[in-house]
């Protein structure tokens, strides 16, 4: 009896082991249940690029249709936030944390504000604020998911001419609270002259020269990039004659 229950034990023993020796699959975006019917369509395959929801004005819900359609996307946040230091001379970080004093405690809020973008022309823009501080980052980086656009890049600085899709085909300008933006084409070699905070976002979008100008309390640093993202959203709300187009060099595929 003993023999028998040994053999029974050892056989179950290399079952175990056949089973743990196989390779792990992992589940595959497509199998993500949407709950839209915006999603379900990308989901089945009938929609494959994400130019064809923005250009046809269909509103996002899912923060997951963005990672199927565009699995490149990248990542930043802007410094929002600073440090305690001496004299108000702390560093800055992408955390901005405020406190709600009461009678009976402090209570803190923590902000974020997240850029998304494939360095081709697609951009989102999006601010979470938490109780806690990784959950504050990852409301940001969805809500710019949902608020990802497309823009239309060109070249219409008169000192270049080479109808690239290196700048912006015109100036544009965004306004948010005080803040006014202001961004102007430049020829190719110039490079970003603009703020850090405003360069984070144009890189993202797959802009590389470009002069800006800044009016208000840039301080504001969540005003300083809503209103570039505002200014960007201009690219898309303007339409050009054919010959027009070709003078610009606007151009919505990557440039080679």
């Amino acid at each position: 009896m003993e023999n028998k229950a040994e053999e029974t034990v050892s056989e179950a023993k290399i079952e175990i082991e056949k089973e743990a020796s196989k390779p792990v699959e992992s589940v595959p975006k497509s199998e993500y249940s949407f709950k839209t019917s915006l999603g379900r369509a990308v989901g089945a395959g009938e929609i494959t690029d994400i130019d064809y929801i923005l250009d046809n004005n269909l509103k996002i819900l899912e923060p997951e249709i963005v990672d199927h359609l565009l699995p490149d996307l990248s990542t930043d946040f802007l410094f929002i936030g600073q440090s305690k230091g001496k004299l108000g001379g702390g560093k800055r970080r992408i955390i901005r944390n405020t406190q709600k004093v009461t009678a009976k405690t402090k209570r803190q809020h923590f902000s974020a504000m997240a850029i998304v973008g494939d360095s081709n022309g697609h951009i989102g823009v999006g601010k979470g604020r938490s109780l806690e501080s990784v959950s504050a980052k990852e409301k940001a980086v969805k809500r710019a998911k949902l608020s990802i656009i497309k823009i239309s890049r060109g070249c219409g600085s008169w000192e270049c001419a080479c109808r690239g899709t290196h700048s912006i085909p015109f100036t544009i300008s965004g306004k948010c609270g005080s803040v006014v933006v202001t961004l102007l084409p430049a020829p190719k070699g110039i490079g970003f002259c603009v703020a850090d905070d405003i360069k984070t976002i144009l890189k993202l979008a797959g802009i590389r020269d470009v002069w800006s100008r800044v009016v208000g309390q840039t301080s504001t640093r969540i005003n300083l990039g809503y209103a570039t993202f505002e200014a960007l959203k201009q690219l898309s709300q303007y339409r050009l004659m054919p010959e027009e187009n070709k003078t610009l060099g606007l151009s919505k595929e990557k440039e080679l």
